[in-house]
This record gives C-alpha cells, sequence and structure tokens, in this order.
C-alpha cells in the first residue's frame, strides 16, 4: 500500500510539474498561448471557454492559527538553497482572537484575519506577524500613532488610543495632542475596562494644553471619578 501510494503521489507531481512550468490557467484550457507570457502563475478568470459570462472562481485562503504555527526549516524541506526568504512574505487567514505567536512576534494584539509575516532576518522565527489592513477591515489603534482608513479632502486622519484620570468634580480632562496634530476629528471616551462608550461628543479642545470638554455644544459633561480610555482620531 506504501508503494502504491508513493507512486501515486510521484504521478500527481510529474503532472503538477508539467503544467506548472507553463502556468496554470484554471477554469480555461491549459493550451492557451498567451498565459505562458503572464507574470501570473494562476488565472482564474472567465473566458468564453466556460459556459456562463463573468463566471469566475474564489480562492479559499489557507486558515491558520498564528498561536499554534511554527515556522521552521523541516530537515532539508525548506532550506538557505529552496527557502533563502525565510517565511518572508506568507500570507494566511489567521483563526486566533487571543494569544501570542508560536513563531516571531505580533505586530499588535492579535485577532481573525489577514495577516503576513515580515521576516528580514536569516532566521525562520525572527520575523513579525503583521495584520493585512485595507479599508472595510479592522482598524487596531494602538498608543502609538496609526495611520486609520479615512481621508478627510484628502487629508489623512491617524488614530491613537490613550486614557485619562477624572476627579468627578470637572468636565474638564487631560487628552495631550499628538506630536504633528492640526485638528481634531473624533474622539470616543469609553469607561475603562469595558467596551461601553461613554462620550463621543467634544465640546472643546485646546491643542496645546490638551484640556478637553466633552459634550453637546449646549451642555458639557462631568465625568464620574475613575479612569477612562480614548480613541482620539486626528489631522496633520
Amino acid at each position: 500500500m506504501k508503494n502504491i501510494k508513493s507512486t501515486i503521489a510521484a504521478v500527481m507531481l510529474s503532472v503538477l510539474g508539467s503544467y506548472m512550468s507553463a502556468q496554470i490557467k484554471g477554469n480555461q484550457t491549459f493550451g492557451d498561448n498567451t498565459i505562458q507570457a503572464s507574470s501570473a502563475f494562476l488565472d482564474a478568470s472567465s473566458t468564453a471557454n466556460v459556459t456562463a459570462a463573468n463566471l469566475g472562481k474564489g480562492f479559499i485562503f489557507p486558515r491558520a492559527d498564528i498561536t499554534q504555527l511554527a515556522l521552521a526549516n523541516q530537515g532539508t524541506l525548506y532550506n538557505s538553497g529552496n527557502n533563502p526568504n525565510r517565511f518572508d512574505g506568507m500570507i494566511v487567514y489567521n483563526t486566533a482572537s487571543t494569544g501570542t505567536a508560536a513563531s516571531g512576534t505580533l505586530s499588535e494584539p492579535i485577532f481573525p484575519g489577514f495577516w503576513y509575516y515580515d521576516n528580514k532576518t536569516t532566521n525562520p522565527t525572527g520575523g513579525v506577524w503583521r495584520p493585512i489592513a485595507n479599508a472595510g477591515t479592522r482598524e487596531n489603534i494602538l498608543t502609538t500613532e496609526t495611520i486609520t482608513n479615512r481621508q478627510i479632502n484628502s487629508a489623512q486622519v491617524y488614530g491613537i488610543k490613550g486614557t485619562f484620570a477624572a476627579s468627578g468634580t470637572s468636565t474638564s480632562v487631560t487628552i495631550p495632542a499628538p506630536t504633528g496634530m492640526t485638528a481634531m476629528y473624533a474622539i470616543t471616551i469609553y469607561k475603562a475596562g469595558s467596551n461601553t462608550v461613554y462620550s463621543r461628543e467634544l465640546y472643546s479642545y485646546d491643542t496645546s494644553t490638551g484640556a478637553a470638554v466633552t459634550g453637546s455644544p449646549s451642555m458639557s459633561v462631568v465625568y464620574p471619578n475613575g479612569t477612562y480610555d480614548y480613541v482620539l482620531e486626528y489631522l496633520k
């Protein structure tokens, strides 16, 4: 049985290799003369070869738990000769929502979605996992300046997270202005340790002192004594 499996595997690799040398054009004929000149090694677009107009195929991306995915050169399978990039640029759809990376480090707290491995070192485990963030995907506002998915009149909106303490007796709280900030775009304030939004309106803000008063134009807010988290969005 083992010999039969080995023979089948060898035949499949041989057939696949012959096709790959000329590139694969999925959903279409392999004999297309234009595919060899294409930069795409796999083309699943539609042509007259399929039965319905605009009939394409979606690619189900490999799913992986980054907290369990150990990157290692396994014997001679991934050595310096055939894997010189040390997994640099590898993309997975991560399924984990908590934890740390089994190999390398995380650029930010983990969440489910598309991540890629950024590794410019000579060690397979020396890289950093980074999320692929495009419009419509989750934003990860950090305690360092972060580029958001928004622009206002072609001006980039930046974001940053922070914390402030309220005394319970004043409408004013201190939210330091990030370096280079020219105008406030929005602010969202949460009770620390919860996902409950406390305020989203800004009554006034002094970029020089960081003094912020939230509330509507006719009524400011006094925060009960305690600690609060905020997400500040701004222009530069």
